[in-house]
């Protein structure tokens, strides 16, 4: 019974609002779409997103590491 109240209540808590912005706040990402006066396409969103996707590729990525000399 404990093995089945803590899976559920793990899939409540991983179940938050997933979109293809990242976790946020809202279901639908709310996004601005325009044309400037020069016919360039903008798209702003993300502005309610708690974590992108990548804000998390940058976290689990392995830090790049500098040469630390001539290879030669």
């Amino acid at each position: 019974m404990t093995r089945l109240l803590f899976a559920s209540s793990i899939l409540l808590l991983l179940s938050g609002c997933v979109n293809k912005h990242g976790v946020s706040l809202k279901y639908y990402s709310n996004c601005k779409e325009y044309y400037d006066m020069q016919g360039y396409y903008h798209k702003e969103c993300g502005e309610d997103d708690i974590v992108t996707y990548d804000e998390m590729k940058e976290i689990f990525q392995a830090p790049k590491e500098e040469p630390k000399g001539n290879v030669w």
